[in-house]
């Protein structure tokens, strides 16, 4: 394993922001309980800051938008 930081979640809207933002995947599986789970390189240690910027991004909105959407096809008759 490398020296560098490393950041994990399983968020992927999040994972595709870091991503664009520069920061590199390096794993990305689906544990045994059926949930994602990510591994990114984070050699600045930025990724948590800029999870606070994904929050407050249009990509945010975008993703919330997008699941709101499907909310309502997954329950419309």
């Amino acid at each position: 394993m490398s020296d560098t930081n490393q950041f994990t979640t399983s968020d992927l809207p999040l994972v595709a922001f870091l991503v664009i933002r520069g920061l590199s995947l390096v794993m990305a599986k689906k544990n045994i309980s059926g949930k994602f789970e990510f591994l990114l390189d984070d050699p600045n240690d930025e990724a948590e800051a800029l999870s606070v910027e994904y929050i407050n991004s249009d990509f945010c909105k975008f993703d919330n938008q997008i699941r709101s959407i499907k909310k309502l096809l997954y329950t419309s008759k």
